[in-house]
């Protein structure tokens, strides 16, 4: 089992841009597949990318293509998310998951949770 604690949220004007960090616990870090989801108010969590134990692929939503990236660090067990051109709409809870398993495209097949930090833009 692995659990995972997420950083980097915050308050930040739209075109601006945030890095979030996702530490996991345990030695096998490195054959899990990661992902960040989203999830705004009123609405239900969604994809927001995902990467493979390798980092050799990855994936993101529609929405957020072009000014997402996702990456590991895999010798320190931490999953970065940085944001780049945030808009309002990128407001939500950000929560990383990590899959024992394969990784689909669009996020499938997630395993465990963190609890989510928030960002929020502002226009």
């Amino acid at each position: 089992q692995v659990q995972l604690v997420e950083s980097g949220g915050g308050l930040v004007q739209a075109g601006g841009s945030l890095r979030l960090s996702c530490a996991a616990s345990g030695r096998t870090f490195s054959s899990y597949a990661m992902g960040w989801f989203r999830q705004a108010p009123g609405k239900e969590r969604e994809f927001v990318a995902a990467i493979s134990w390798s980092g050799g692929s990855t994936y993101y939503a529609d929405s957020v293509k072009g000014r997402f990236t996702i990456s590991r660090d895999n010798a320190k067990n931490t999953v970065f998310l940085q944001m780049n051109s945030l808009k309002p709409e990128d407001t939500a809870v950000y929560f990383c998951a990590a899959a024992e398993g394969v990784v689909t495209s669009s996020g499938g097949g997630m395993d465990y949770w963190g609890k989510g930090t928030l960002v929020t833009v502002s226009s």
